[in-house]
């Protein structure tokens, strides 16, 4: 169904400072370890800033990593409403297949509300041990795995505990959560199209593998800062958005970062300032009841705290109790700013007429025998064409095509969209930075001519191994 706009606003008419948010977008192009990638702010229910850096575009759905936690919290609290499960109903009790191979008294112990709040007695991550004990079966082997302390006493950011409630409440309702989600949370956000990663069984990770835009995050946020309520209609229930967002286990000293040490709720982190859903690499729904106000973030870094910091130092004082007097020739340049947003490209001219032969001509190999990065990818092959040239990556026998053109970035939609920059380096060195634009992922490309090799690393490394030619949003279902 087509996606409703949010309503929106100027900044200055919702007390929002748009020199604020101006210096935010400074700082982060100062940052260079943050890569940013969209933005949106929403302030007393109204849209007043949004923005995508280009070669990302708002339609385009992102890997949003572990804030498709909040989703499956947010799943498991309208079960809750719908009476399909309970809290304090205990895991095994959803799936008695398991029964008798779980003996561990504190397995057996384990409550729903356990895995909800990261606090099933486990005191680190089980998913390895799980996959050790069973790895066709994920549950199984996180219930394998005997916890050291009691249930509910010790927080670990544990993604098994988190496939178990998204399996719990797969198997309440008899579907998947996007099936589930769609006329329940989806339809009603006026949320599009979204995808989900998917284990060998068909059932979706839950912890991971959602695929959504900006948007999306926006609108969960914002049902959050609502209470549960949109446009009118409850969609959750009252007492599950109080409990999700309220500190259920403590977790200081647990987890590096200021913000990841102030409590941890059902697939929400207490922040400093309010309360968010995470993604790995910058993915971001922050939610600020104090000032009533959702911030959303798609990116690429390792610097994530770096990220909140810049957030907490420009936009929090940014939000104001009125409109701003006289704000309105900085909502114009904020305006302005975010319409012409991009990434710079990668460095490199094109590779002049009288080379392509050369180019063409070449089979490049990995520089040492192997791509450390991507161990099967065993080729690169250039050929030039009207306006650039196509590059060829041929990884386990499977070659995926992008295009490299002579300035800029080249978006190519596929099988797999990209975007790619870059060019000659010198007389025998071409680079090319390859966007996958359904993920926060680069892969960045070197070829030399003279040696005829080539290397290639993940700016950040993809947390889901998988080949390149699925690193994209799988085919939407829901």
């Amino acid at each position: 169904m087509p996606v409703r706009p949010l309503p929106s606003s100027t900044p200055t008419a919702q007390g929002v400072d748009a020199a604020g948010v101006l210096a935010f977008l400074d700082a982060l192009d100062a940052a260079p370890a943050i890569e940013p990638h969209s933005l949106m702010i929403l302030r007393h229910g109204h849209l007043v800033a949004s923005g995508w850096w280009a070669p990302y575009t708002p339609e385009r759905p992102q890997l949003l990593y572990s804030i498709s936690k909040s989703f499956t919290s947010t799943a498991a609290g309208i079960a809750a409403g719908e009476g399909l499960i309970r809290l304090d109903d205990p895991v095994i009790s959803y799936f008695p297949e398991f029964d008798a191979d779980i003996t561990d008294p504190r397995s057996r112990a384990m409550l729903v509300r356990h895995v909800a709040s990261m606090a099933s007695g486990h005191e680190s991550d089980t998913v390895f041990q799980a996959y050790e004990r069973d790895g066709q079966d994920l549950v199984r082997g996180f219930l394998l795995v005997p916890p050291q302390r009691d249930p509910g006493t010790v927080f670990a950011y544990n993604q098994p505990a988190t496939f178990t409630l998204s399996a719990i409440v797969q198997r309440a309702s008899g579907q998947s959560l996007t099936e589930y989600l769609r006329p329940r949370l989806l339809d009603p956000l006026g949320i599009g199209d979204i995808a989900w990663l998917t284990d060998r069984g068909g059932r979706e990770f839950g912890f991971s593998g959602l695929h959504a835009t900006t948007d999306a995050i926006a609108r969960l946020g914002q049902l959050y800062l609502n209470g549960g309520v949109w446009e009118g209609e409850r969609l959750l229930p009252e007492w599950w958005v109080a409990e999700a967002t309220r500190t259920q286990v403590p977790n200081a000293g647990l987890m590096p970062g200021d913000d990841w040490q102030q409590g941890y709720g059902f697939k929400f982190w207490m922040s400093r300032h309010g309360y968010r859903g995470d993604g790995a690499f910058g993915q971001f729904c922050i939610v600020l009841p104090e000032h009533d106000a959702v911030i959303a973030t798609t990116a690429d870094t390792r610097e994530m705290q770096a990220l909140l910091n810049l957030v907490w130092e420009h936009l929090l004082p940014a939000f104001g109790p009125t409109p701003v007097a006289g704000g309105e020739q900085a909502d114009a340049e904020l305006a302005q700013r975010l319409a012409g947003m991009a990434l710079p490209p990668a460095a490199g001219e094109p590779l002049p007429p009288e080379e392509a032969d050369a180019w063409s001509a070449a089979a490049f190999t990995p520089d040492g025998g192997v791509c450390v990065a991507l161990p099967k990818l065993t080729a690169i092959d250039l050929a030039p064409d009207a306006t650039g040239w196509t590059l060829t990556l041929t990884e386990d026998g499977h070659r995926l095509d992008v295009r490299l053109g002579d300035a800029g970035w080249t978006v190519t939609e596929g099988p797999v969209p990209t975007a790619v920059s870059g060019g000659r380096r010198d007389a025998g060195t071409l680079v090319a930075d390859i966007a996958f634009l359904e993920t926060p992922h680069h892969l960045e490309v070197t070829c030399s001519l003279k040696d005829r090799t080539f290397t290639a690393r993940w700016r950040t490394d993809p947390l889901h191994t998988m080949p390149l030619r699925a690193m994209r949003a799988p085919r939407a279902s829901g």
